[in-house]
């Protein structure tokens, strides 16, 4: 087994003294685990930085084997670690991928939002301008992986105008009228995600309640434990910049 791509990276595991397995997501290859050998060393370290984009080149005798990895720096986003926002949101975006995703299966429409979504992180001057984009790449995770949300029409009317909130059972739209009376078991649906356009504060965390709700009920069953910690973080830095 043997090829040669452009990937972004998601994960890194140190493994034996010196070395450690990578994660990275390729456009044509999916998410492929690799063996880098140094990779632990002080030379390596920005360059297998989750968000950085790198060319691996992966090399295995079997399909079965850990492929070792081999990789050249495309483009660092390092420096994004040193300021608490930027790195919580792009450390979140790469967990939740690397934790639902299965290894070797292509996911293109995945690859390049993801891509999208932490080049915004790298150049919006603030969360405003890519925490939009970070609910639509969680609803898209789910939509790719058999899970996605019906935010077309409601549950209740069948009709489409004035979609106001989710069944938190079913994933479904319900409008105004088809909730009334039962308001306070189902999720609110922000506007942005029906209508388009800006979205204010209070839409964007309501945005990133709906997605939570199914990503750790349908795609983290089982390591919502392992996962889930640096979603907290996010929101909680999130909450901090908003007051």
């Amino acid at each position: 087994m043997h090829f040669r791509a452009e990937a972004i990276v998601v994960a890194v595991r140190p493994h034996g003294e010196h070395g450690a397995v990578v994660r990275a997501l390729t456009a044509e290859h999916g998410l492929q685990p690799g063996y880098v050998r140094g990779g632990r060393s002080r030379a390596m370290r920005p360059v297998l930085q989750p968000a950085s984009v790198v060319v691996g080149d992966w090399r295995a005798r079997t399909e079965e084997q850990l492929a070792g990895l081999t990789v050249e720096p495309v483009h660092s986003r390092a420096p994004l670690f040193r300021e608490p926002l930027p790195a919580a949101a792009l450390e979140w975006a790469c967990a939740l991928t690397a934790a639902v995703l299965p290894d070797g299966q292509p996911y293109p429409r995945l690859h390049s939002a993801l891509e999208g979504l932490l080049a915004a992180i790298e150049a919006a001057p603030a969360a405003r301008g890519w925490a939009v984009a970070l609910v639509r790449y969680e609803l898209l995770l789910l939509a790719e992986l058999g899970f996605g949300l019906d935010l077309e029409h409601c549950a209740a009317t069948g009709r489409n105008d004035d979609l106001a909130y989710v069944s938190p059972r079913s994933g479904i739209a319900v409008s105004r009228v088809g909730a009334e009376g039962y308001e306070s078991r189902l999720l609110p649906l922000p506007r942005f995600l029906t209508q388009g356009g800006a979205a204010e504060w209070e839409d964007i965390l309501a945005g990133l309640r709906l997605t939570g709700h199914f990503l750790e009920r349908d795609l983290l069953t089982g390591r919502a434990a392992e996962v889930l910690p640096a979603r907290m973080r996010l929101i909680d830095r999130l909450m901090r910049a908003v007051a």
